[in-house]
């Protein structure tokens, strides 16, 4: 341990670095979710190339970005609590994770983005609803529809339809693409 680390001892440091920067359990829940929900989507990806910030769950087509927040780095205003040894480091480092949250959500903003904030103690099934909400009203799309979101990607897709009979079992309920006729 170096003479002016931050951490109070080996044992926090070993810990503090040993925490992940991604794939944390409470954003893996919101990812499942929100795949349970249809949605699909960029995992820690840029919303905007230019600016450094990435954000855990980007909907480009949508313009939706989406920050799964740890109480203790981001200062939750109702789990938050000051660590007892080197208060002063944390907060200061808090307060500029806040700031930079700030910032980010700012630019954001400015670049007609919406950013939805989900907080580790959140409940991820109620977020990702929330989230689908947000999503499917930025793209037009109305949760009774099933239609899919990259509607792009899916052009190919072969499409299970009722058929007239009511069993998907009957070799008449399968769609096939369109395909321009060729001259």
């Amino acid at each position: 341990m170096t003479e002016q680390s931050w951490a109070s001892s080996p044992a926090t440091r070993k810990s503090m670095q040993a925490n992940r920067s991604k794939d944390t359990k409470p954003e893996l829940a919101l990812r499942r979710a929100l795949h349970a929900l249809g949605l699909r989507y960029r995992v820690c990806a840029r919303p905007i190339p230019e600016i450094r910030s990435t954000a855990d769950v980007v909907f480009r087509r949508a313009r939706v970005a989406v920050e799964v927040r740890g109480c203790f780095w981001h200062g939750c205003p109702d789990h938050y609590r000051a660590p007892s040894s080197n208060p002063t480091y944390w907060s200061e480092k808090v307060q500029r994770n806040q700031r930079r949250d700030e910032d980010t959500a700012k630019r954001l903003h400015e670049a007609g983005w919406v950013l939805e904030i989900v907080w580790e103690h959140d409940d991820m099934v109620v977020a990702s609803r929330r989230i689908e909400a947000v999503v499917r009203q930025r793209i037009g799309l109305h949760p009774p529809q099933k239609q899919a979101l990259f509607a792009d990607r899916d052009e190919h897709r072969v499409l299970p339809t009722e058929p007239a009979c009511g069993s998907m079992q009957c070799s008449s309920n399968v769609q096939q693409p369109h395909r321009p006729a060729v001259t």
